[in-house]
């Protein structure tokens, strides 16, 4: 198994930033996929933003340009910095581990709110 510890959210101002943090550890595979997913109250989770062991990344629309997500996988963590936020961002959000063995993983999520 594998487990997902989430950091970072809170509270901000609409046109803030915040920088998530999700470290895995447990049996991770070298080859993995890590990202985050998040839920706004009353609607369903949606991808936010992902990495793959090789690097490739892919967005939500609506947050391209103002977010981005890197790992650093000798640490097995993976980063959101999330710049400009709106109050639409608002939204519990998850981290998510997908390895080439099978093995997907959720962390507990985090809250961001985004106040106007």
């Amino acid at each position: 198994q594998v487990q997902l510890v989430e950091s970072g959210g809170g509270l901000v101002q609409a046109g803030g930033s915040l920088r998530l943090s999700c470290a895995a550890s447990g049996s991770i595979v070298s080859i993995n996929t890590m990202g985050w997913y998040r839920q706004a109250p009353g609607k369903q989770r949606e991808l936010a933003a992902i990495v793959t062991g090789l690097g490739t990344t892919h967005y939500l629309d609506s947050v391209k340009g103002r977010c981005t997500i890197s790992r650093d996988n000798a640490k097995h963590t993976v980063y959101l910095q999330m710049n400009s936020l709106k109050p639409e961002d608002t939204a519990v959000y998850y981290c998510m581990y997908a390895g080439t063995d099978g093995i997907t993983s959720w962390g507990k999520g985090t809250l961001v709110t985004v106040s106007s």
